[in-house]
């Protein structure tokens, strides 16, 4: 080969081979920085809860702004991605290939603009000979500089694209522990939500919480697509998702009745007592004796009460306002009963007490003790009995007690009746009667104590119902239930400006007994109490 030829093309190669790297140097930084920028200003908004145009409103009941991970990030990724096509595509095509590199190959400057057809009136021959030359250079060090900026951004997204996908797993796992969380603290304190309110008793999967920025409710409100910890509202307001992180101090409502629901709902487990007897047997004075006797329980430093809702509080004050202006309380109006709800504290263990005081005539058809919900959720009864209502026992009353008897306004109906029908449907709405215990109570002993026809109740309240004729209701409840105890007690001697503290003390018996059957220590206070009598 000619070396005249050869030498020519071997400083042309040269010079446009400086050209091609001097450019790449130059187009790699420039096109990663360019591209990173651009990606930037397509981040956002930053600011939690802001408006983001490009955002789709996701399908929710809830309203709450969707978390970042699971919406918004695919939202920003796929701007990014079309941030960096637009960005390389104009920097290599349209600038430095489709103006730059064909101006130089048609021996104009790369700064000429589009349109004009001569490179600058003082540019010879040989100005536009270099031109010419170094365009093949600056179009492959543009395409090879732009390639390796491209592979570069590449790895950079997929390493970022796998932390990204890192945190989501853990996210999504935090998510998903926190719930289980949520459920197996509240299966090992065998918390059953429950609605406290007639008409409805139903079972609470979750309630309804209230956003206490504004009047949003939130249905579903726990770790999941719209917040792992913390979920924003629309208002901008920041909620738990968790019982264990405090969602609990937030106010709820039953999902089915819509009715507001305790705060400890979901932390504490709940004992349901209904408290069962007849048309006047001192059931609902029996009641207030009982919450007379736990606050004399918690005065003396041995358990601790609380009002689980401000309603409940103002119940038991109307109770007490009634006791003291006419000396008893009014009977239930209602067939289907609010529960009373209380907090019972000792020591590290609590329960939440649903205590209900159906009206009497409830237990006089089995058709309307079908309709008592609540037994179905019963942890223990209370069964009122009235013995001055029982015939056999009346019949045995001499004149001057048969008096004293009917002032003290006896039930129309006896207990084996009331006890009959409860028993009856008791065992197809639990399913659990013969492990459900019974707490008896005989009220009105402060009448019983008067009368010289039948004998005075002693220490052995069961053995004096069989004494007095009702031993066959002692043999049922010892065989359709479970552990029995029994009271006599006067509701009268508990409550009102001449309380005996002992008396109120007894009349709360029942239901400490009741409530250590579920876990609360409160055994040895019966035990210590028993022993002083």
């Amino acid at each position: 080969m000619n070396p005249w030829i050869l030498y020519p093309a071997l400083v042309v190669g040269g010079y446009s081979g400086i050209v091609a790297l001097c450019i790449t140097l130059y187009t790699l930084p420039v096109v990663s920085i360019r591209t990173i920028g651009a990606v930037g200003r397509r981040i956002g908004p930053l600011k939690s809860g802001a408006h983001d145009p490009r955002a789709v409103p996701t399908a929710t009941t809830d309203p709450a702004h969707s978390s970042y991970w699971t919406h918004q990030l695919r939202v920003d990724a796929l701007s990014w991605v079309r941030a960096a096509g637009t960005t390389l595509r104009q920097l290599l095509i349209s600038r430095w290939l489709g103006t730059n590199a064909r101006n130089l190959l048609c021996g104009r400057r790369p700064s000429t603009p589009v349109g004009r057809r001569s490179g600058r009136p003082s540019e010879g021959a040989v100005a536009a000979t270099v031109l010419v030359l170094t365009g093949p250079g600056y179009g492959v060090g543009a395409l090879i500089g732009t390639s390796a900026a491209a592979v570069l951004l590449l790895l950079i997204t997929l390493v970022f694209a796998l932390l990204l996908g890192l945190v989501g797993a853990f996210l999504a796992a935090a998510a998903l522990t926190l719930r289980t969380l949520d459920r197996m603290s509240q299966w090992g304190r065998r918390v059953r939500m429950k609605c406290p309110y007639p008409g409805c008793y139903q079972p609470i999967d979750l309630p309804v919480y209230h956003c206490p920025g504004c009047p949003a409710v939130h249905r579903r409100l726990r770790a999941g697509r719209l917040g792992i910890f913390r979920r924003v509202c629309v208002c901008g307001e920041r909620l738990r998702t968790s019982l264990l992180l405090g969602r609990h101090t937030i106010a709820a409502s039953c999902p089915h009745c819509s009715l507001a629901l305790p705060r400890l709902l979901g932390t504490t487990r709940i004992v349901h007592i209904p408290i069962v007897g007849g048309t006047s047997s001192g059931k609902t004075m029996l009641m207030t004796a009982m919450f007379a006797g736990l606050r004399s329980w918690s005065d003396r430093g041995q358990i601790t009460v609380t009002y689980a809702t401000d309603e409940d509080r103002s119940e038991l004050r109307r109770l007490k306002g009634q006791l003291n202006q006419d000396g008893w309380v009014h009977r239930t109006a209602t067939q289907q009963p609010r529960a009373m709800m209380l907090q019972i504290t000792r020591g590290r263990t609590r329960r939440l007490l649903y205590l209900y005081d159906p009206m009497g005539e409830t237990f006089q058809d089995s058709v309307v003790v079908r309709e008592q919900q609540y037994l179905a959720h019963a942890d223990g009864v209370v069964l009122v009995a009235d013995v001055l209502a029982e015939p056999d026992v009346r019949r045995e009353l001499g004149e001057a007690d048969t008096q004293k008897a009917g002032g003290a306004r006896p039930s129309p109906e006896g207990p084996k009746d009331t006890y009959d029908r409860l028993a009856g449907e008791f065992s197809a709405l639990s399913g659990r009667r013969a492990k459900t215990p019974v707490a008896t109570v005989v009220t009105k002993r402060d009448v019983l104590d008067q009368l010289t026809s039948l004998p005075i109740p002693g220490a052995r309240i069961d053995d004096w119902l069989g004494a007095i004729g009702l031993g066959d209701l002692v043999q049922s409840l010892s065989h359709d239930f479970g552990a029995t105890r029994y009271w006599a007690v006067s509701a009268h001697a508990a409550t009102g400006a001449g309380a005996l503290d002992g008396e109120s003390r007894r009349a709360a018996e029942p239901v400490l007994w009741l409530l250590s059957r579920t876990g609360l220590p409160v055994k040895p206070l019966l035990t210590s109490e028993a022993a002083k009598r």
